[in-house]
């Protein structure tokens, strides 16, 4: 639960801290003291759009902050770990701050646990710490989408199969779609696949034509280099040779001669000296290496003789042929042929265009046939948790001052979609006899908070936050309904934390702790003024002196106090 809110600059309030505890806290005040502050600080923790207009006139930034106390084992405390959290754990709990700051030109930072983080993660934290109501809340209840969203998560909850139907439909509706996807597409563009076949066909032919082997126009690279110069390699091949084997006899001593006058010289005293004697073994091998290398270079001069400029015709000429696949397909041989046989495949597949077309049109017709039965099991789920909540809503709402309301949830067929193939709609039958009519058509501001509320309290059951946060959801309500709605939050306070944004004294006399926001100006030298708001929690006379305020607008009044007084007598008998 929250056990703290801290504003600093946010709209009239300039510092306050709001002190919280288990059960039901309101929160009172007159009109523009500020009260909805407490609920734009709340939304900012949970990620809401920061506003600059919320900051204070004349404040360089805007500032909430909360402290928190979880039960161990909560998923916000996993999730606030992975965003680099520092929690502060207590036996059987643990503590979490979040803080928000909005500055004067609307950005925004967001700290989990004292760390930096992204906004996101306040969103996501908040979706399983808080739920906020308010005006629009009731607006967002008059949404087909909203009242769906409603009624699932009350099925998934109160009937352990539905999620499991409602995951296995949409896994076949998924298959649905892609496969009617692609069929769709090979139907409509035939056109430009058989334009794309013909262009593959024709590059493949020109390829296949050349056929280019790996590396080759490296290799014929080197061979051409090779070949525009064999006068100077046959040269030096041929000198070389000459210098190792001296053929003709000349005058100058060769490599292969001298090695082996060194070899005899060192033979005739072999016997006499071992070192000497592995010293001419060394040598002779020396000379058999040297007449190897002088017959390879004999026939490596030979071999350029059978090379002339025929030869080098030829390559320049595969040379050209692959420099034109080249050009047009990728940049080196290697990649020309991976091109190819990526080609080839993607030829294979516009080439098979019939046969996939007939291998999806039988898909998704299966997969229809499928979804019909998913479906209709879906729908049969969803109209057995919607008699259940109808039922349940209902008996709230007989506590909310509404004996005879009913909340009627139809179900009927619709287009097949991701959700199902199902339109819900609430309706609301207000008298016996009347006819059941939209939410958005028929309810009044009053009977849409009280339907509301009613549904959170059946929600809260089955899949609960521990706080729920409710901003003058009683608008358009008096009288005995605003005693009931007064009693079914207390009753709802008993499992969860409750703060309520009220200005009827019949909701605050049930209230665990009243906090109150006040206004006032503070005078400045120029003659103008600036408005501030404070907020405090009021002890049990401060209370008396406030409910008799909301009551007659007189909390100096006897009367209104003794009415004051009344009411809290009653609320505390009341509440079960």
């Amino acid at each position: 639960m929250i056990e703290e809110i801290r504003i600093r600059d946010l709209g009239v309030i300039s510092e306050s801290t709001l002190p919280l505890g288990p059960g039901l806290s309101v929160v009172s005040g007159e009109t523009g003291a500020g009260k909805t502050m407490v609920v734009t600080a709340v939304g900012l923790l949970l990620g809401n759009r920061a506003d600059a207009g919320a900051v204070r006139n004349g404040a360089k930034s805007a500032s909430a902050e909360a402290t928190l106390t979880l039960p161990k084992g909560h998923a916000a405390l996993a999730r606030a770990l992975e965003a680099g959290a520092d929690i502060d754990e207590f036996d059987g709990g643990a503590e979490l701050i979040l803080a928000r700051t909005v500055s004067a030109d609307g950005r925004s930072r967001a700290h989990v646990g004292g760390r930096s983080a992204p906004i996101g993660v306040l969103t996501e934290l908040g979706e399983t710490l808080v739920a906020v109501h308010g005006q629009s809340d009731q607006i967002r209840l008059k949404n087909p989408a909203a009242q769906r969203e409603a009624l699932d998560k009350f099925a998934a909850e109160a009937q352990k199969q539905f999620p499991a139907a409602m995951e296995k439909y949409r896994a076949v509706f998924e298959r649905w779609r892609a496969a009617r996807a692609e069929l769709e597409l090979l139907r409509t563009s035939s056109r430009e696949r058989l334009r794309e076949a013909e262009s593959l066909t024709a590059a493949l032919a020109e390829i296949d034509a050349v056929d280019p082997r790996e590396a080759e126009d490296e290799q014929l690279k080197a061979e051409a280099v090779k070949l525009g110069n064999v006068e100077e390699l046959r040269r030096a091949s041929l000198g070389a040779h000459e210098a190792l084997i001296a053929e003709d006899y000349g005058d100058g001593p060769d490599a292969v001669t001298l090695v082996d006058t060194a070899k005899r010289l060192l033979e005739t005293v072999a016997d006499s000296d071992e070192e000497l004697a592995e010293t001419a073994k060394r040598i002779s091998e020396v000379g058999f290496l040297l007449a190897d290398i002088a017959r390879d270079l004999a026939g490596y001069a030979t071999s350029l003789d059978s090379e002339g400029p025929g030869r080098l015709a030829e390559v320049e000429d595969r040379r050209g042929e692959l420099g034109v696949l080249v050009r047009k397909y990728a940049p080196s041989i290697d990649e020309v042929l991976v091109w190819a046989d990526a080609a080839r495949t993607r030829l294979d597949d516009l080439t098979d265009d019939s046969g996939r077309i007939e291998k999806l049109d039988a898909e998704v017709a299966a997969a229809v046939v499928e979804l019909e039965a998913l479906a209709a099991d879906v729908t049969r789920l969803r109209r057995t948790a919607a008699d259940k909540l109808s039922k349940q809503v209902s008996a709230e709402l007989k506590a909310l001052a509404m004996p005879d309301a009913k909340l009627v949830i139809e179900i009927t067929p619709a287009e097949r979609g991701i959700h199902g193939a199902d339109d819900i709609t609430f309706l609301l039958q207000p008298h016996a006899g009347s006819s059941p009519r939209p939410l958005g058509k028929g309810a009044s501001g009053g009977e849409l908070s009280r339907v509301m509320l009613a549904l959170e309290v059946v929600l809260a059951a089955v899949d609960p936050v521990p706080t729920f946060i409710f901003d003058e959801v009683d608008s358009g309500v008096g009288g005995k309904a605003a005693v009931e709605i007064g009693r079914r939050l207390a009753m709802l306070a008993r499992h969860v934390q409750v703060l309520v944004v009220t200005h009827l004294p019949q909701v605050a006399a049930f209230a665990d702790q009243h906090i109150l926001v006040t206004k006032s100006s503070v005078s400045k030298t120029s003659g103008g003024g600036i408005t501030t708001s404070n907020v405090r929690l009021l002890n049990d006379e401060e209370r008396v002196r406030e409910l008799a305020r909301m009551l007659a607008g007189q909390e100096d009044s006897a009367t209104a106090q003794a009415h004051a007084k009344e009411l809290l007598a009653d609320a505390r008998r009341a509440t079960p």
